[in-house]
């Protein structure tokens, strides 16, 4: 059950990877090959886009899905799925940044995308393990208390339905936990691929492989796609994690990426139901599902900015330790990752994405929390493109910009890209790729200049230009998943040099 690398040359153990995207076969959908017309495109084929699509369906509006690869494959494929508004120990914060009123709009908000994923299930009959769960954050440090406290006194403020509680029914000690009730936990996946057959249904087009690189900002905009076919809209929807037009907004100097780690596991102490996450850190969130009929237990944390952390494997071991002491690990069934998008506030940034262009949207910035929030995403994105009014525009319109705390986090932010470029061009490296044992990837020297190098298994080797083509930041293996990673703005590549996750459109270049 190890999950470092072994000292001999070889493969690491190989544990599949996200429970969600391996217990359904989801379809697969043809790229685009021909101009369209549509009323709406929407950019991003996750639950935002999926949810989006669906809702916009219903409307009667002729909707075209463009997604860069699989659907659902993304963030949304590696969640741990909590259906919940306990967003960890946010509203007594947002009191403090946004005043009372818009805190209970977060809230609500996300209130209504946890009744929207009941009724959808009820209304179309899907079986998706959704289960109604009390969600609790929990410490077991002193110092932590009274920060669970003030998140009680917050919940007390906004009329939301919970409760303070010394500890939590954990099998382990706990110092206080704040719970918020009848939030739930389910699996994605069916879910959304539900919602896509009634998009087919309705008229709507889904298509994968398909890149979109840019869109036009008139009346009638043509969105672009990287291998040539179009599609003309009146509407355009970006529900990719970093905008992918952001020739105006600058999203990727307001938005940072953040990877976290799960494991799914069986173990020896039975689980005492419920959703869990820890106030302090390193993160640790528990809930509970089944795996082929049998009891497991998700244990996810240990979050990180993509590209700085530590070697990756040590925290997937943190999580199987913490797992070993508190529950006793029978065995690891699955272990995946995941990336998350951070704002300037924590506040998602949804609505119109430019103040002079009425007719594009974007959803963004779930801050690890975005099975609800993508719901309220779509839901306040279909009303404002149908005109409708909403109580939530003004809570999530992405042209906002709060001094506090969006001017020191915005400094620190780009303060922390700043020395992370610098750091990569002054690194210095001499080891060669003949160097690379089997399955080992490193950042090396290719005729004087820095380089990443990645030998498979079979022994084939891939060098690739570790410079990313977004910004020109420096990128770093990613051990664990295979990857190289950028430390400034999030941008993945496979050891090929291929896009994973942008805000990159263009893939690393692949050296002789």
């Amino acid at each position: 059950m190890t999950l470092h690398r072994e000292t001999t040359a070889g493969s690491l153990p190989q544990f599949p990877g996200s429970y969600w995207l391996r217990s359904t076969n989801i379809p697969q959908f043809p790229k685009l090959t021909d101009n369209l017309q549509a009323d709406v495109a929407v950019i991003g084929g996750g639950i935002t886009g999926i949810t989006t699509a669906y809702l916009l369906a219903k409307r009667g509006m002729k909707v075209v899905v463009l997604n860069a690869g699989r659907i659902l494959e993304g963030t949304t494929g590696s969640t741990t799925a909590k259906v919940t508004a306990q967003h960890d120990l946010i509203y007594n914060e947002f009191i403090a940044h946004f005043g009372e009123e818009k805190a209970r709009l977060y809230y609500e908000a996300n209130h209504e995308a946890i009744a929207f994923v009941k009724d959808t299930v009820a209304e179309l009959d899907i079986d998706c393990q959704l289960n109604e769960e009390d969600a609790y954050v929990y410490t077991n440090l002193d110092e932590y208390v009274q920060k669970v406290q003030d998140e009680y006194k917050a919940y007390e403020k906004l009329g939301i339905p919970g409760e303070y509680v010394d500890a939590a029914p954990l099998p382990f000690e706990t110092k206080a936990a704040v719970l918020m009730k009848n939030q739930a936990c389910f699996n994605p996946v069916p879910f959304l691929i539900r919602l896509t057959e009634e998009i087919i249904r309705m008229g709507g087009q889904i298509f994968e492989q398909t890149t979109v690189v840019e869109s036009t900002l008139e009346k009638q905009s043509i969105v672009r796609t990287k291998h040539g076919p179009e599609v003309t809209c009146q509407y355009v929807v970006s529900a990719s994690h970093f905008p992918f037009n952001d020739l105006k907004g600058f999203y990727f100097a307001r938005l940072h990426a953040e990877r976290s780690y799960v494991l799914a596991v069986r173990t020896k102490k039975a689980y005492p139901g419920g959703m869990y996450i820890s106030a302090e850190n390193p993160k640790r969130s528990l809930r509970s599902l089944l795996i082929d009929g049998e009891p497991a237990v998700i244990i996810g944390g240990e979050g990180h900015k993509t590209g700085q952390g530590l070697c990756t494997f040590q925290y997937y071991e943190h999580l199987q330790q913490f797992g070993d002491e508190t529950f006793g690990l029978r065995e690891i069934v699955h272990r995946w990752s995941a990336q998350d998008i951070y704002t300037l506030d924590k506040m998602p940034y949804i609505g119109q994405q430019w103040p002079d262009v009425p007719n594009h949207f974007m959803a963004t910035g779930y801050r690890k929390w975005g099975m609800t929030n993508s719901i309220a995403a779509a839901m306040l994105n279909t009303k404002l493109i149908v005109g409708e009014e909403s109580p939530y525009k003004e809570v999530f319109t992405p042209q906002r910009f709060h001094a506090d705390p969006g001017i020191k986090t915005f400094i620190m932010q780009n303060a922390n890209v700043a020395m992370n470029f610098a750091a990569g061009k002054m690194e210095l490296t001499r080891r060669d790729p003949d160097e690379l044992a089997l399955d080992e990837g490193s950042v090396v020297q290719v005729n004087g200049k820095r380089a990443g190098a990645y030998r498979d298994s079979n022994g084939k080797l891939f060098v690739v230009d570790t410079t990313c083509t977004h910004m020109g930041c420096e990128v770093e293996w990613n051990e664990a998943e295979r990857t190289w990673d950028c430390p400034c703005h999030g941008s993945r590549y496979s050891f090929k040099g291929d896009v994973i996750e942008g805000p990159a459109k263009e893939a690393l270049t692949l050296l002789d």
